[in-house]
């Protein structure tokens, strides 16, 4: 159960209602992160925004979709693993070895998804703070200066997902279920 307000379209504050209805429309239904977002609007138009602006990013879905569930299953966040494993899945196509080994915080069987992946581990573990050595391997996988920078704005998307959804307690939607993830050791 939520320790914070699910909000409806009916009962968010009407700042927080476009964002709502927005993704009813594109999802036929309302995730429950939005849902907790929606009790500060500012913090629900920062992910909306910040998601639209990550989307724009040079590096493909499937490789943003690699730094999402690096950093959910990392921070331990069980909605955000369900809902990155249903984007991975039906609009990244990643392939399920690759998928099922990053729900397992396991090696990537593909060398640049696990370039990128031990990248991402790296700054978080580091707060950006990553050794020559581990950022040497992500370029010599073939990624940029700026693509570097762009797994720091897919890292911090993440953070406000994954805290939000700790914080709260946010059950998992029941479009969702199939997806559902626990956190090794929980």
């Amino acid at each position: 159960m939520s320790r914070v307000t699910l909000h409806t379209l009916e009962s968010a504050p009407a700042e927080a209602r476009p964002f709502l209805e927005n993704a009813l429309n594109n999802s036929g239904f309302v995730p429950n992160l939005l849902a907790v977002l929606a009790n500060a609007p500012a913090a629900l138009e920062t992910y909306v925004t910040v998601s639209a602006l990550n989307g724009k990013a040079s590096l493909g879905l499937a490789e943003r979709e690699v730094i999402q569930l690096i950093a959910a299953t990392t921070h331990g966040c069980t909605f955000c693993v369900a809902g990155h494993t249903a984007v991975a899945t039906n609009k990244a196509k990643l392939p399920a070895e690759v998928i099922e080994a990053l729900r397992a915080r396991g090696e990537l069987p593909d060398a640049r998804y696990e370039a990128l992946a031990e990248f991402t581990r790296q700054v978080i573990a580091t707060r950006g703070n990553v050794a020559e050595g581990n950022y040497a391997a992500f370029r010599d996988a073939g990624f940029s200066e700026g693509q570097a920078l762009e797994v720091i704005l897919g890292v911090s998307l993440a953070t406000l997902c994954n805290f939000a959804n700790s914080f709260a307690r946010t059950p998992l939607n029941p479009e969702l279920g199939r997806y559902r993830w626990e956190a090794v050791g929980a």
